[in-house]
């Protein structure tokens, strides 16, 4: 089923003041769309936002450079990446 077409199931509710409500309401009509859909494309465009910054990670092309040639060309384990290794094995029963 696709999205346009899902049924909406959840509810959420919330208080606000005055003004805050006309203030939605307002920028709701600007949009012509009603504010329970304003408010939702809103906070759900804003929560993306939030878990993108948190869960991305962006390097620079030097930082990138270094990276890729890590995967394509990983240097041999040390000592403190062995034993990281073996104490993750001893934890996780592998």
């Amino acid at each position: 089923m696709s999205q346009a077409a899902e049924v909406k199931r959840d509810r959420m509710h919330l208080r606000l003041d005055a003004k805050a409500k006309r203030t939605l309401e307002r920028a709701a009509a600007y949009q012509e769309t009603s504010v329970s859909d304003f408010v939702l494309a809103t906070a759900v465009a804003a929560a993306e936002k939030v878990i993108d910054s948190h869960e991305k990670v962006t390097l620079s092309a030097p930082d990138w450079d270094a990276f890729y040639d890590a995967l394509i060309n990983p240097p041999e384990p040390n000592e403190k990446l062995k034993e990281a290794a073996r104490r993750y094995r001893e934890r996780v029963g592998g």
